[in-house]
């Protein structure tokens, strides 16, 4: 008589390969560095920088006194888009966060349907002048803009119109965020010569460089939800008025 034969194990009960287990432990890996690491680690700073936020109204309601304890300096809020439109936590924003002690500055989303001229009056019309403000800032993005592409020498003039009225309301030069979307089809002509605000996701970025937008998904006290983090050199240059600059070239 033969032996019985074994029945085999089901293939669904056979150890997993080696291949498989690293395969797993890797997605954890990255599941813990994305969801834990990321958001809760912030830069080393060099010497004159501090961390700093840039918000809108998709961050809703913001505890201010919150984000101040948590190490967080500065803030970017958002002003304006195109020539018609405020966003509606602005104001709360720029008063709370000056009351909670943040430096702040404001941003105006620049689009291509409208005339630059229209668009630097509604941003002046929510944030005129502040001495003590950060420089303003101009986003030039195409994502969520209007699907119109002007050919290059009219946004040159729509952006050469904005520059100027906001920098002579405000005395300072303007803070340029240009995403990639946007520098793709056009060049930025002279706000190239602008203080610049970049984004390099985690690696500290080379050149010069006045804020450094690190990456989209940091926790930060006071704020439900992730927020962009970012980087700001606090100087003299950066934020000065520009009559203050020419003395000190010609100086």
């Amino acid at each position: 008589m033969t032996a019985p034969r074994r029945d085999r194990a089901p293939r669904w009960r056979r150890p997993l390969p080696l291949t498989a287990i690293a395969v797993v432990v890797a997605v954890l890996a990255v599941a813990v560095w994305w969801f834990a690491w990321v958001p809760n680690t912030r830069p080393a700073l060099e010497p004159g920088e501090v961390h700093a936020i840039d918000v809108s109204n998709h961050q809703g309601v913001i505890d201010w006194r919150a984000v101040a304890s948590d190490d967080i300096a500065a803030a970017m809020i958002k002003a304006t888009e195109g020539n018609d439109y405020v966003d509606p936590r602005f104001t709360a924003n720029w008063t709370d966060s000056a009351t909670a002690g943040v430096r702040r500055g404001a941003y105006h989303f620049f689009t291509l349907c409208s005339p630059g001229a229209e668009q630097a009056e509604n941003f002046l019309a929510a944030a005129p002048p502040e001495p003590e403000a950060l420089a303003p800032a101009i986003d030039l993005e195409l994502i969520g803009a209007c699907e119109e592409r002007p050919p290059q020498h009219e946004v040159d003039a729509e952006l050469e119109d904005f520059r100027r009225i906001v920098e002579d309301a405000w005395g300072r030069e303007l803070l340029v965020y240009a995403r990639g979307s946007f520098t793709s089809d056009y060049s930025i002509g002279t706000l190239a010569d602008r203080p610049q605000w970049v984004t390099n996701f985690f690696v500290r970025p080379g050149g010069e460089w006045t804020m450094w937008q690190v990456h989209y998904f940091a926790n930060v006290a006071g704020i439900d939800g992730q927020v962009d983090l970012d980087v700001l050199r606090v100087t003299e240059q950066a934020h000065a008025p520009q009559s203050s600059q020419a003395s000190q070239a010609s100086g």
